[in-house]
């Protein structure tokens, strides 16, 4: 499925809800279905700088797809790095280079979270980039 479609389909998802307490709901029910990273790879190099509670993610790269693993220590963060993760794993680093992250607004998401989680989300979505970066510049 193409990163368009998933985030149009998030977008669907979110406006179903009537309030943003049935939305951290559903983001904490996308939390505990995280395809959780391997406790091997929750190292400090895996931690997203720049996020107040702890969140490893772990880049694989198979079949040309950029297949993404993570956990965190705090429950919303953790729905937060799922929403991401559904977004982009599984896709070509060009493509999550190329994606826009306008479907963040569109849900409201970044409005509703403090301003530390707020600079954490932009901080993920940074260093999920900059993975698929290093990836393509290995095709190239």
């Amino acid at each position: 499925m193409k990163i368009k479609d998933i985030q149009e389909e998030i977008i669907e998802e979110f406006a179903f809800f009537d309030d943003w307490t049935q939305r951290y709901e559903h983001m904490i029910a996308l939390g505990k279905s995280l395809p959780l990273i391997d406790e091997a790879n929750k190292k400090d190099e895996y931690i997203i700088k720049g996020c107040q509670s702890k969140v490893w993610v772990f880049p694989e790269m198979k079949d040309g797809k950029v297949i993404f693993t993570a956990d965190s220590d705090a429950i919303i963060t953790k729905g937060i790095v799922a929403l991401l993760l559904r977004v982009f794993s599984n896709q070509t680093p060009e493509a999550i280079l190329k994606a826009d992250t306008g479907f963040i607004d569109k849900i409201g998401l970044k409005e509703h979270l403090s301003p530390t989680r707020a600079n954490g989300l932009v901080s993920m979505i940074k260093q999920l980039k900059m993975y698929a970066l290093a990836y393509q510049s290995q095709l190239n």
